[in-house]
């Protein structure tokens, strides 16, 4: 791997886990305008600590390891930097099931947010699927069935990653909806400073499992993925302190985070089949699909009468 890919890669996770973490730091920012000075530094200093080391860090590298155990956790930390012969073949055997499993969760992920969730219409066409948000099970079940029939053609275990990437998309989702059905309680003043750093930590983990699971698409080395996501929650970090109502004026910055799942899920499903997907395809397609929505966002702002 030389110096541009590594350094398109981190650029790309950087970019991609701070798009994803948006909605995060909205939330942060609300909460934290009700909590005590100590409390706030507490969290900014130590919790971005927790985030990048504990979510970030150690999550992406327990994944690589429970897909390759015959690696142990050191080997797992740095597989895709070896040249040992029997570490490749061992990531080379493991990685279509983790692949398709993150790609399903984050195609599930894409049209969960298309069919059901609020959102800015950034495309013709949006409007028209947030109107049939009941369809949204049939759809996942469709794509499911699908995406399983034909991973059973290449072996059971494939099958089975699809299933645990479904699977995983719903548990998290179930634990996501709790944590924001917490936020109107959590902007109570008299609810303590050290419940309401409890239940961010708890939201900001639920939100870094997208970033998590869709790094993949961009590599399998653990380091590079603790680099740009740790890079990606510092700049989320800041975004939560200095401009977070700039950033609510930026309409379309979801929707740019959306499609860059949808195109990153759909590239892990490819690359599990033996599809070749090159290097450079995951962190350019982030960076070509956020900066339309960017532009797209700042237009409007112009628009509006609201300095860019």
């Amino acid at each position: 791997m030389d110096w541009i890919a590594i350094i398109l890669i981190v650029a790309g996770l950087c970019l991609f886990e701070t798009i994803s973490s948006i909605d995060n730091a909205i939330i942060n920012a609300e909460v934290l305008s009700t909590m005590q000075e100590r409390a706030r530094r507490w969290f900014l200093v130590w919790g971005l600590l927790i985030a990048v080391f504990v979510v970030r860090g150690i999550l992406p590298w327990l994944i690589v390891w429970v897909a390759t155990p015959s690696l142990g956790p050191v080997g797992a930390l740095f597989a895709t930097f070896s040249s040992d012969p029997a570490v490749i073949e061992a990531i080379e055997a493991s990685s279509p099931i983790l692949l398709i499993g993150g790609g399903t969760f984050l195609v599930f992920l894409f049209f969960h947010w298309l069919f059901v969730e609020e959102k800015n219409f950034g495309l013709p066409g949006e409007r028209f699927f947030s109107r049939q948000g009941v369809w949204f099970f049939a759809i996942a079940s469709i794509l499911l069935a699908g995406i399983v029939w034909f991973a059973l053609q290449q072996s059971p275990l494939m099958g089975f990653g699809a299933v645990a990437g479904s699977t995983a998309f719903f548990i998290v989702h179930g634990f996501r909806q709790n944590a924001e059905a917490q936020e109107a309680r959590l902007t109570d003043r008299n609810l303590s400073d050290v419940s309401k750093i409890f239940y961010l930590e708890v939201i900001d983990a639920t939100f870094s499992i997208d970033g998590v699971i869709g790094a993949f698409a961009f590599t399998f080395a653990v380091p590079l993925i603790l680099i740009g996501n740790g890079l990606g929650a510092f700049v989320v970090r800041e975004l939560t302190i200095r401009n977070i109502e700039r950033i609510k004026c930026y309409l379309y910055l979801k929707n740019g985070a959306m499609y860059s799942i949808l195109v990153l899920g759909t590239i892990m499903i490819l690359d599990s089949f033996g599809i070749h997907i090159p290097v450079w395809l995951a962190p350019a397609a982030t960076f070509i699909i956020v900066g339309y929505f960017f532009y797209r966002s700042a237009r409007c702002r112009v628009g509006m009468g609201v300095g860019v």
